[in-house]
């Protein structure tokens, strides 16, 4: 799952400018982005794009809500930065393969015939882009970006894996639990609104 491809068919363009339309493009036209984005054997884009996706949002933690800085006694930039530099080299990687090995487990309780783990890996990573904006600190937004991020998943999974919505959506309902409600925090946004609108 983390070998990456030396000459890969197709996929996605490299660099900052391919990592903005990557993100335009799926939160558009996710359909077609899932069709002729993702490519068998190329993880390298995806896993870009994921850490990026992850970045955006602890950085947007960070910036707007400072007491999310861990206090590590080397001062609140320094520990900002060193965060950061974990979530990109370490926390940001191990997350997305270990949550495309649990969707990759259960896809094959769900779907017979289903394309590789490379696939689904890129498919997660993807699935993410709505929660680039999910550390602005916005109730409303925050959920938004969580559900988005869902059904994301289960669109791309369909379109990559050739079965029906519904079964995606059966089987990446963990994986977006786990993703999009607890690590982009979904769920407390949603719990918030919740309680506000039950006030009111």
């Amino acid at each position: 799952m983390t070998t990456w491809v030396e000459n890969p068919r197709g996929g996605r363009d490299r660099g900052a400018r391919g990592l903005a339309w990557a993100w335009v493009e799926v939160l558009v036209r996710p359909r077609r982005f899932f069709r002729n984005g993702v490519a068998p054997g190329d993880q390298a884009p995806g896993l870009v794009f994921g850490v990026a996706v992850a970045l955006c949002f602890v950085g947007g933690l960070f910036a707007f809500s400072p007491s999310e800085i861990p206090a590590i006694g080397v001062g609140p930039g320094l520990s900002a930065f060193l965060a950061l530099l974990l979530v990109a080299l370490i926390v940001a990687p191990a997350v997305l393969h270990l949550t495309a090995a649990l969707q990759t487990a259960l896809l094959i309780l769900a779907v017979r015939d289903r394309a590789g783990v490379s696939e689904t890996v890129q498919t997660v990573a993807y699935a993410a882009a709505p929660c680039a904006l999910a550390g602005i600190p916005i109730p409303e937004l925050r959920a938004l970006c969580a559900v988005y991020g869902a059904v994301l998943l289960a669109v791309g999974l369909s379109v990559v894996h050739r079965t029906t919505l519904a079964r995606a959506a059966l089987a990446s309902a963990l994986p977006s639990a786990l993703v999009f409600g607890y690590g982009f925090r979904g769920f407390g946004a949603i719990a918030h609104l919740l309680r506000q609108w039950y006030v009111i």
